[in-house]
Order: structure tokens, then C-alpha cells, then sequence
């Protein structure tokens, strides 16, 4: 009991725990900003995806010795039916049908496939198909989130994500006795299975960007890019059901050139030349093993990637000039290219 002329009881209030007060604020605003990207990761996917989903066909395969496995996918591109895939998921067939997500059951006849690039195109029976808008691969970057949709297992219309994880690497493609590299080759870490091949690798805009066309490991995935040099082999597919490549006869690697050398011409390598196959233009032009040639119809050779794309269709039959050092000199040879039969 309080009697008069005692002190005064004051209650002790214990002062408030200013670092618990700033962990609660930090961990809430943390969460916010967790929710507010995982929103903005699920709408870039699903805005992609709903613009790509209808483009996307599985396709069924039709065999020479009747019908195959049907665990392809395509891509339209125009409306009026022409569909890109993977050249290895129609190897063998003339024909087939592609399923589209709405049910549209629609048969296609393979208009032409080139193995080198793994690239294929068929045209559907219908019209008015949703096409896809091409992008551009060469203005990608590492890590730049990316959507794979195709029909994986049979499952049609299936949508995975991922990244990109690598950029510029190289897929060894043969047809026949002719091999090539197809370059530029894009790495993602979105899920991909059989099936998936010749589906859509998109940018969160929805464009595609790549074909995809292997699965090489766990989070390990493989597309060819849509760039210029994608682009010509498509319409040449379209116009002539095949594209013509020149063909030297050489085989080689890239090899540094001699400084002095080097500073001339402002590069650092050229493509020596290894082995020459018997009977080729090459041999019978005379260039010799050893030979690094630094140059061909006036292009820069720094590798083989270089000569691969300067061996195009128009110089078959035509002389051009190659330019190459041999025992410290740089010489000029004319050489006729034929056309690469696979």
C-alpha cells in the first residue's frame, strides 16, 4: 500500500529492441522483393510462352518403312504453312502430320533438309497458321533468360525456362562423307528431352531465337541460332529443297601467323591447311599441306569457321583467288570450287 509522503513508484518499461525492430523490416522488404521479381519472371515466361504455344506443332513422322516414333517438334513461320525443325527429325521421311495445340491435325510433305546445319523445312496442308516471329541470336548475352517449348516425351506444348549459358559453341554435324560445324551454336540450361527437338527457343518477347537440337547432359542444352546465316539456309530450303556449298578439299585448323605477318594483315591466324583430300580442287589447284591460307575470293580466313562461311554456293564453277604464306612468302592461287555432294 501507498501512504502519503512516500516516493513515488515509478514502473521500469523496457526500451524496445531496436535490432529485432530492422531484422523484421528487412526480412519483409526481402520478401517483397522476392514476390515482385518471381511476378515479373512468371509473366515474362508465361507472356512468351502464350504468344509461342499455338506456333509450335509435334510432329508425326511418316517412314519409308511406315510411321516413326513421332517425338519431333516444328515451328511455323509463315501463315500459309512452311514449318522449321531439326533435318535429323525428318531424316528418311518425304511426309507426316503436325499437331498443333488447338487439335488442328494437319499433313506436311518435307520441302528440303540440309544435315549440315540440322535445319529443316516442311509445309503443312492448312492455312492461316499462327507464325512466330524469327529474333536475332547475335545480339544475345550469357545469361539472358530464355523459354524452350516443344513436345517433349509426347507431352505437346510443354514450356521449361532457363538461361543462356554459353555462346559461339560449335556442333559437329555429318551427312554422308561430308562433315561441318555448325557454329554459333546456342548453350541453355532450360530442360529439354527427346522430343524437343526442332522446338522453339524464345526470348522473353516471344521471338525465337533458336532451333533446339540436342540434349547433351543435365541442364545442358543445345539450339541452332536464327541468324543471317540461318536465315539464307532456310529460304535456300524453301527455293530449292537444298542448299549448294562450294568445296576445296582441304582439311586443316586454325594456326597463329607469323607476327610480321600478323601486323600486315591486322589478324592473328589463318587456316593451315593439314591434309588435302584426293581428286579435290585443292590438290589439283596445287596447294600443298602446310599451306596457311589467310585469305579466299578477298574474304579474311582466320580459322575454319571463316572458311566455312565463305564457301557458299556462288563460287561453284567460278575461279577465285587464294591467298596463302608458304616458306615466309604470301602467294596467289587460283582455284576453281566444285559443289560439296552429300
Amino acid at each position: 500500500m501507498v501512504t502519503l509522503g512516500d516516493p513515488p513508484v515509478i514502473a521500469h518499461v523496457p526500451e524496445p529492441d531496436v535490432s529485432d525492430a530492422a531484422a523484421v523490416a528487412d526480412e519483409l522488404l526481402t520478401e517483397a522483393i522476392e514476390e515482385e521479381a518471381l511476378d515479373a519472371y512468371s509473366s515474362a515466361v508465361s507472356g512468351a510462352a502464350a504468344r509461342l504455344i499455338p506456333s509450335v506443332a509435334s510432329l508425326r513422322v511418316e517412314r519409308r518403312s511406315g510411321w516413326g516414333g513421332g517425338s519431333g517438334s516444328a515451328v511455323a513461320f509463315t501463315p500459309d504453312g512452311y514449318l522449321l525443325t531439326n533435318a535429323h527429325v525428318v531424316a528418311g521421311a518425304e511426309r507426316g502430320t503436325a499437331t498443333f495445340v488447338d487439335g488442328d491435325e494437319l499433313s506436311f510433305e518435307v520441302v528440303g533438309r540440309d544435315p549440315l546445319s540440322d535445319l529443316a523445312v516442311v509445309r503443312a496442308s492448312g492455312s492461316g497458321l499462327t507464325a512466330a516471329p524469327f529474333g536475332d541470336a547475335a545480339r544475345l548475352r550469357v545469361g539472358q533468360l530464355v523459354v524452350a517449348i516443344g513436345n517433349p516425351l509426347g507431352f505437346a506444348g510443354s514450356v521449361t525456362a532457363g538461361v543462356i549459358s554459353a555462346l559461339g559453341r560449335s556442333l559437329a554435324a555429318r551427312d554422308g562423307q561430308a562433315s561441318r560445324l555448325v557454329e554459333n551454336v546456342i548453350q541453355t540450361d532450360a530442360a529439354l528431352n527427346p522430343g524437343n527437338s526442332g522446338g522453339a527457343l524464345a526470348d522473353v518477347r516471344g521471338r525465337v531465337i533458336g532451333i533446339n537440337t540436342a540434349v547433351a547432359g543435365i541442364g545442358l542444352g543445345l539450339a541452332v541460332p536464327i541468324d543471317a546465316a540461318t536465315r539464307t539456309i532456310i529460304g535456300a530450303l524453301m527455293r530449292d529443297g537444298r542448299v549448294r556449298r562450294a568445296y576445296l578439299g582441304v582439311v586443316g585448323g586454325t594456326r597463329r601467323l607469323p607476327a610480321a605477318l600478323a601486323e600486315r594483315l591486322g589478324r592473328p591466324s589463318g587456316l593451315e591447311v593439314v591434309q588435302l583430300l584426293e581428286a579435290s580442287p585443292a590438290a589439283a589447284a596445287g596447294i600443298r599441306a602446310g599451306d596457311l591460307i589467310v585469305s579466299l575470293d578477298g574474304r579474311p580466313i582466320a580459322g575454319v569457321g571463316d572458311l566455312q562461311r565463305s564457301l557458299v554456293g556462288d563460287l561453284v564453277g567460278r575461279s577465285i583467288e587464294v591467298t596463302l604464306e608458304r616458306d615466309g612468302s604470301l602467294a596467289e592461287i587460283a582455284i576453281t570450287p566444285a559443289e560439296l555432294r552429300v
